[in-house]
């Protein structure tokens, strides 16, 4: 299993360099930030830096999307930042959330979703594309060849959504660490991979969550919660769209489903942040699912069991008050443990 680190790019823009340097020293592979450019940094000047500051690691939006960026125009993003840095690009990409509700605006269609993934990958990669009537390359970028290239990995909930990600995309992101919910959804995409016949095995999948390190006595646990309960709001935006579309009695788990009942809105002013008011509708039942908290060794056994169903990198949201902790803990204790363990069971 490989490690990320999702990072929210608020000033000083400085301190998300210094996080990206560190994680790399302790064996993370990838860097993804927040992209919502309404309420942050914009993410790819920092990726900018973080890659200057960076030897290996790949860095990516966990997600952009494809309504509030011209495609041509992210993908040369992409293209520039590979032919200064080596390719070490990634691109997390969904309908939209948080970057096009500030202005009022929807998410995406699937479908725009789908010709999106297409124009970013073969445009950021050197190869000519139909967009918007016509055959368009950048002239000046390069293709890398296999294993090389900026990747396209789809952030996904619903039935169609897993279904597009299986048909087109190279990886799969989920956004909760609930094994039973990991499991469906994985499910999913490789049956989705399998019927246009793709190798299921192609598709990356990566589960992002937060994990915030901390003691296992009630009163350190019930701060942990409320320092990650935020994640359960920013879900819940989702499950929401979901239940409007789907209704709650669908192929869709009632444990994604059924929390967003009392859910009575959603201030996007407080999204993504530690103490968030409007993620009070989010039990502590659904904090210890789609999260990991207390010691590291209970990081240790619900990551081994995400390994054992597929997932190759998870992903952890550092946006609480235990950034360091948790970051030196995950470097120490928890990739050391959870990669030889990996190591063993192949041997």
């Amino acid at each position: 299993m490989d490690f990320g680190v999702v990072l929210q790019t608020t000033p000083p823009s400085s301190r998300v360099v210094e996080l990206a340097r560190v994680a790399e020293t302790y064996g993370f592979s990838h860097v993804w930030t927040f992209d919502s450019h309404v309420l942050w940094q914009e993410p790819y000047v920092i990726h900018s830096a973080i890659l200057q500051a960076t030897r290996k690691v790949v860095v990516g939006p966990m997600v952009t999307n494809p309504a509030t960026r011209e495609w041509s125009v992210t993908a040369s993003t992409y293209a520039t930042l590979n032919e200064m840095f080596g390719p070490r690009t990634v691109c997390g990409i969904g309908r939209g959330d948080s970057a096009v509700r500030t202005l009022s605006g929807k998410p995406t269609t699937l479908a725009t979703l789908r010709e999106s993934v297409h124009v970013i990958r073969e445009l950021a990669n050197g190869r000519p594309v139909e967009h918007r009537g016509q055959t368009v390359q950048l002239p000046w970028a390069t293709d890398h060849g296999p294993g090389r290239q900026t990747e396209v990995w789809v952030a996904a909930y619903g039935p169609k959504a897993l279904q597009l990600t299986g048909e087109v995309a190279d990886g799969f992101i989920l956004q909760l660490a609930d094994p039973d919910i990991a499991a469906w959804t994985i499910g999913t995409v490789r049956e989705a991979a399998e019927r246009a016949g793709r190798d299921p095995a192609s598709v990356r999948f990566c589960v992002a969550a937060p994990a915030y390190v901390g003691d296992a006595d009630a009163e350190s646990m019930a701060h942990q919660r409320e320092q990650c309960r935020w994640f359960g709001g920013m879900v819940g935006n989702h499950v929401a769209d979901l239940v409007e579309r789907y209704g709650t009695d669908s192929t869709i788990p009632q444990a994604l489903t059924d929390y967003v009942k009392d859910r009575a809105g959603y201030d996007y002013n407080e999204h993504g942040r530690a103490g968030n008011s409007h993620a009070a509708f989010v039990p502590d039942g659904i904090v210890d699912r789609f999260c990991l908290l207390g010691p590291a060794q209970a990081h240790v056994e619900r990551l081994t069991e995400l390994a054992d169903l597929g997932v190759d990198q998870f992903a952890l949201y550092l946006q609480h008050d235990g950034k360091d902790q948790t970051l030196s803990a995950y470097g120490q204790v928890v990739l050391p443990a959870v990669q030889g363990a990996a190591r063993r069971a192949i041997s």
